[in-house]
Formats: structure tokens, C-alpha cells, sequence
């Protein structure tokens, strides 16, 4: 197995650049050890996320994750993959669009030092035009990375996340001010408690499985609408699968399985923050969806959860679908950050600004069109 890549040195902070998967495969427990000092750090920025979507999208000789060590620990890592794009050449995060949030880790403890090692390696390090994390969330890394980047830094608004008080579905019901949806919610719970319905934890031995009975089940779900494609794919299968076993096994995820009288009508995937739960994707069988409130059945899970976690907040994660609206849940928004040296970088940023706005303006002239081109890509 080839070495990593040495970079410079300097008040005992090492610089390295990992390009093979192998070498990812062996970072596990140190890149574990760096993601529990990091408060800033999502699932999607953990090692189990990570190097189960690289051992399914990642392409031979397209791996940058850049690493700086501090007499031997790691305080700060870049997960990154080359793509051209825009005849740019351009780092993007792994984990790609399966990923609500993309980010860099950094130890806490480092506070600017480890930023500023990481920034001296990669402007230092050639091959690439524009870093490019289209998902950050508040208070990410790469947003104080830009603060102190020499060059040019770009941000956009990207996708609207809506979250709730990490409270139980009952002091969340109250807090709402209408009337109507007051009843409705209440109506819709008195529903799932007639069904005589039961949810059961999922173990990481049964993750696989379980993640596979969700994709058939959300397969079902989008029939005859438009699915998101990627969803329906082998790929996104064995991603998931790996994922929701590492992830599980660690505490940054939990997996619900819903029955009636026996048969499994629904499967949830939510992952666990420092400071949120979020739910990732489920699916649901048709029958069940023809007889209960999906939304308040997987709420009232999931907010039952992240209040015995003490997690401030339960986080839809990205998307803001008229089916969430009433629950009056606070709107959060990403940024896409990018990072760029040379002429080449501000012409994508451009570009980025322009394709944006052109994507806003179909929204609000063509929303059906806008959903249709979204679920397509």
C-alpha cells in the first residue's frame, strides 16, 4: 500500500493527503476519536457515513481527504474528492448529495490552529480549482474556514431545513397556535393508537435488513409519483445498508420498524446529532399510508427520541414540504461554501450564483416542473 502523502511541519502539526481507499479504511479510530472532539461534526461527517458512501460512489484516483496531525493526533480532516465540473477542477465533499450536511472536522480544543494548518495544506496542495461543500449547515467548520481563507470565498443560501423543540409530541401539539391543527394532530394520534400500532428499535445486526425493507417500502410509497431517482438505485441500496449498520452500532442513528398485528408496514432512518436528530428517509407501505398521518406517526417517534437524548432540537433535515408546514417548525438554511484560488474559481462561482437564481425563478413560475427535474437528478 503506497504511504500517504507528507506535508509540511510546523509547531508540531503534520500535514498529510490521503488519494486511496485503503488508506481510508484504515483511519477508523482516529477519525472516531477526532469526530467526538468536534461539536461542529454531523453523522455525515462520521466514519461510518463516510466510508460506506466511498465504498460504493467513490472512483479510483479521485480521493483528497486531507489530514492534520498535531504531534501525532489527528486534530483536523478534509473529506474531499476530486470532480471537473464547469472546466474547473474542483474538491467536493464525500458523502455528495446523500449527505444533509457536508463539512470538514476539527478538533475543538485546535480552535483556529487546526483551521489555519488545513488551509496552509491545501492552498499548497495543486491540482484543484474551487473547493466546493454545498450543504453547511450554521456553525459548520467550513463556514470558519472561510472567515480566515486567503483568497476568494463565496457563499449561497442552499437548502431550507425545518426543525422542532426536542420536546415530547404532546408539549410540541400545545405550543401550536392554530386551533385546527391542534385537532387535526390530536385526531391523527387517537388514529395511530386505534391501530393497536408498535415500533420496535432496530439492533445493528439487523440494520442491513431493515434498511432494505425500508427501500422496498418507500419504493411502494412513490408509486405512480415522482420518487426521488436515486432512491431506486443498487448503489444508494448498498450505501444505506452499510451506513445505517455503522452508524447504529455508534449511536449516531437510530432505525424503527412499524407493525400492525404482526406486519411490517413501516421503516424509519434518523440520525443523531451532537445537538439534533434528524430524519433521513423512510418508507411506508401503502395500506398504512391510506389509514394514519405518516408525518405525526414518525414524529411523535422521533420527538419522543431526541427528548430522552436531551437534544435541543429534531430536525427535518433538507426540504420544506407543504406537509411539515403546520406544525410551525422553525426554518434553518444552509450555505454552500466555496473556496477558491486563481481566475477559474470566480467564473464557477458565477456560474453557481446563476444557475441558483435560474433554479428560484422555476420554483416559483413552474413548481411542478421544479419537483419533477429535482426528483430526476
Amino acid at each position: 500500500m503506497r504511504a500517504a502523502r507528507p506535508g509540511t511541519s510546523r509547531a508540531g502539526l503534520t500535514l498529510r493527503v490521503v488519494r486511496e481507499g485503503a488508506q481510508l479504511a484504515a483511519l477508523s479510530a482516529e477519525w472516531a476519536d477526532l469526530y467526538a472532539r468536534s461539536s461542529a461534526a454531523t453523522p455525515f461527517q462520521s466514519y461510518g457515513w463516510l466510508s460506506s458512501w466511498w465504498r460504493v460512489y467513490g472512483s479510483p484516483g479521485r480521493l483528497r481527504v486531507f489530514l492534520a496531525y498535531r504531534d501525532g493526533r489527528l486534530v483536523a480532516a478534509a473529506p474531499l474528492r476530486l470532480e471537473h465540473r464547469l472546466g474547473c477542477r474542483v474538491l467536493t465533499p464525500v458523502g455528495g448529495g446523500q449527505s444533509d450536511f457536508t463539512d470538514i472536522v476539527v478538533d475543538d480544543s485546535e480552535g483556529d490552529a487546526g483551521l489555519r494548518e488545513l488551509r496552509a495544506g491545501l492552498l499548497a496542495q495543486p491540482g484543484w480549482d474551487v473547493i466546493d461543500l454545498p450543504e453547511a449547515r450554521p456553525g459548520a467548520a467550513i463556514g470558519r474556514l472561510a472567515e480566515i481563507w486567503d483568497g476568494r470565498a463565496w457563499t449561497l443560501p442552499a437548502s431550507t431545513c425545518l426543525q422542532l423543540p426536542g420536546r415530547p409530541i404532546e408539549q410540541v401539539l400545545a405550543a401550536l397556535p392554530n386551533r385546527r391543527s391542534r385537532q387535526h394532530v390530536r385526531a391523527a394520534l387517537r388514529k395511530l393508537d386505534a391501530l393497536n400500532l408498535s415500533v420496535t428499535a432496530v439492533e445493528a445486526d439487523r440494520a442491513r435488513a431493515s434498511a432494505a425493507e425500508l427501500l422496498r417500502l418507500h419504493t411502494m410509497q412513490w408509486q405512480s409519483r415522482a420518487i426521488n431517482a436515486q432512491h431506486t438505485q443498487p448503489r444508494f441500496r448498498d450505501h444505506l445498508a452499510g451506513a445505517a449498520q455503522a452508524l447504529v452500532a455508534e449511536n449516531h442513528a437510530a432505525l424503527w420498524e412499524y407493525r400492525v398485528d404482526g406486519r411490517l408496514l413501516a421503516c424509519d432512518f434518523s440520525v443523531i446529532g451532537k445537538d439534533f436528530v434528524g430524519g433521513y428517509l423512510y418508507g411506508v407501505h401503502p395500506d398504512l399510508r391510506a389509514r394514519a398521518d405518516l408525518v405525526t406517526m414518525l414524529l411523535r417517534t422521533n420527538l419522543a427520541l431526541t427528548h430522552r437524548l436531551g437534544k435541543p432540537v429534531l430536525s427535518m433535515l433538507r426540504g420544506a414540504e407543504p406537509h411539515k408546514a403546520r406544525w410551525q417548525a422553525e426554518a434553518v438554511v444552509n450555505q454552500r461554501v466555496m473556496l477558491g484560488r486563481g481566475s477559474r474559481s470566480a467564473v464557477y462561482a458565477a456560474m453557481a450564483g446563476v444557475r441558483r437564481a435560474g433554479g428560484e425563478l422555476l420554483k416559483r413560475r413552474c413548481p411542478r416542473l421544479a419537483e419533477r427535474i429535482s426528483a430526476w437528478r
